[in-house]
């Protein structure tokens, strides 16, 4: 029996032995086959990257770094490529196109007319002053500039994006491919099913001002609707959130089209209790938003809706024709 035992324990350890060596050889193998080329893929999506080889660590230091406009602006890149159906590597060339232009800030300045995220310039047919700093539009454009160069899919991100921008200097753009990388594994779920991201709502921090804004919002049900009014005995959609949050210490803009600027944007189907969702007449065109409410989650929104509704609670759909397809977070 004692030999039967030790001739099992010692053909396991072999058996082990010959997947331990097989597994080290593929690992090689493929590291060198990405070797000779120089670069390797990111390890939760080969539809994303490539990276240099060991850059990961450095792309997560890079990210974490991000200020609230700089993920915001993030969020609403990889929002509108959603909205659009485009594969993750289109969010990634935009967002190594948009930190090496402006380091991801929505700039009022630049060479020569150069403006907004991606420094576009009026002068050179990429639009009027006021389209090219409006984020919306200026992802949207940047996308649709994207899509027409051929082949992009299958080159480098930072050489697709400089088809896009055209630099004087091309290869400026491939040092934010790591960090890019990371925010469309981490903010895009792009990985989800091997456990390697969360959704952007998870990764935005919560607002502290949220609950208390809520309560606020929430005890002035049954007070009337009156366009323009900001309180305390009536209000419309934009004056009931601007003081549900100035009762948390948030200052909002006065317009729900203002309001949509004055917080961290993450997608609409990401939204938590607080956050701010709209509606427009074209949900692409943030310069047709209508109206303003707070979500509550579970499907239910507060809102101010019109003349003759009360502030009231009702259900809510994100699925709603005129849903504007980004949520924004106050105080964050």
């Amino acid at each position: 029996m004692r030999l039967a035992i030790l001739i099992g324990v010692l053909v396991a350890a072999v058996f082990a032995a010959v997947l331990t060596a097989t597994a080290v050889t593929k690992v090689v193998t493929d590291q060198q086959q990405a070797a000779a080329g120089g670069i390797t893929n990111t390890s939760c999506d080969a539809a994303i990257g490539p990276t240099q080889p060991g850059q990961p660590e450095q792309g997560s230091a890079q990210a974490a770094k991000l200020d609230d406009e700089q993920r915001g602006t993030v969020a609403l890149i990889i929002s509108v490529g959603k909205q659009r159906s485009l594969a993750p590597r289109a969010w990634q060339v935009a967002i190594q196109a948009g930190m090496t232009e402006s380091g991801l800030h929505n700039l009022t300045y630049g060479d020569r007319d150069s403006l907004g995220i991606f420094q576009m310039r009026p002068s050179m047919n990429w639009g009027s002053v006021a389209q090219v700093t409006d984020p919306n539009y200026a992802v949207n454009k940047f996308f649709d500039v994207l899509l027409a160069v051929p082949d992009w899919e299958n080159r480098r991100p930072g050489d697709a994006a400089q088809a896009v921008e055209r630099s004087g200097f091309p290869d400026r753009y491939h040092r934010w491919e790591a960090m890019a990388a990371t925010l469309v594994e981490n903010l895009g779920q792009v990985a989800d099913a091997v456990g390697c991201g969360q959704g952007t709502g998870a990764a935005l921090p919560p607002s502290q001002a949220a609950a208390q804004a809520i309560k606020f919002a929430l005890g002035e049900q049954g007070k009337p609707y009156v366009w323009g009014a900001t309180g305390p005995n009536s209000y419309d959609c934009s004056g009931l959130m601007l003081r549900a949050y100035e009762s948390a210490g948030v200052t909002l803009p006065r317009v729900s089209r203002d309001q949509y600027k004055a917080g961290a944007m993450l997608p609409v189907r990401e939204a938590q209790p607080g956050d701010l969702v709209f509606l427009a007449n074209d949900p692409a065109d943030p310069a047709t938003i209508h109206h303003v409410a707070m979500y509550l989650g579970d499907g239910k929104i507060v809102e101010a809706q019109t003349t003759g509704v009360p502030v009231h609670i009702r259900p809510f759909s994100f699925d709603e024709a005129e849903v504007v397809p980004q949520a924004v977070r106050p105080g964050v």
